[in-house]
């Protein structure tokens, strides 16, 4: 398959040079929930559902934890436009309302980045990436350490992610329009997310 995408360039000297031929090899290869993100700004056992099938593994009592702060949850959902993306201007990312978001999940037992950002990435996917343990791997230096709050520290990597996505802004969009146009519906966050991936996780 050929492309006149611009290449994508990561951290660490990986170049990829065909980038939408990539991303549709894992949408090829893996299941995607392509349905309809719920934007909205409640928040509910069936958001954690959804993400469990992404592979988040919150368990049940995990998943009662953070129900029980769910009135918190909303509040800080409800200050962030559904639409809101990382993609955009720097000025434009409602950076204070994503951290008090992100602090709302502060010392529930089992809770970190990755099970809160997988959670999360389905309310707001233009915005919030999913920080599992490959992608907090790719952007450590960009994390404050565990000496940090939990929201501020969250917040750097997202940030980090930020610069990358803005590094190589016009080869990403270009992707998402031609995956769009193939019947796939993945923001510019879920995308850069595939791209790290190719380069940290070795092909079987």
């Amino acid at each position: 398959m050929t492309s006149s995408i611009q290449p994508v360039v990561l951290r660490n000297g990986f170049d990829i040079v065909d980038p939408l031929s990539v991303v549709l090899g894992f949408l090829e290869r893996w299941h995607f929930d392509v349905s309809p993100a719920s934007e909205s700004a409640s928040f509910a056992e069936s958001d954690l559902r959804r993400a469990n099938r992404g592979g988040a593994r919150i368990s049940a009592a995990e998943i009662g934890a953070i129900l029980g702060r769910g009135r918190a949850i909303e509040r800080a959902l409800g200050a962030i436009a559904a639409d809101a993306s990382l993609a955009g201007a720097a000025t434009s990312v409602p950076w204070l309302p994503l951290r008090q978001l992100f602090e709302t999940f502060a010392d529930i037992r089992g809770i970190g980045f990755s099970k809160m950002t997988k959670a999360l990435h389905y309310k707001r996917p233009a915005l919030i990436p999913m920080l599992d343990s490959v992608v907090q791997k790719y952007l450590q230096d960009d994390d404050l350490g565990v000496e940090a709050p939990f929201g501020e520290r969250a917040l750097g990597l997202v940030r980090g992610y930020k610069r990358d996505l803005d590094l190589n802004g016009d080869a990403v969009r270009a992707v998402r329009l031609e995956i769009a146009r193939r019947g796939y519906g993945l923001t510019e966050v879920r995308i850069l997310d595939l791209l790290i991936w190719s380069v940290e996780v070795p092909s079987d």
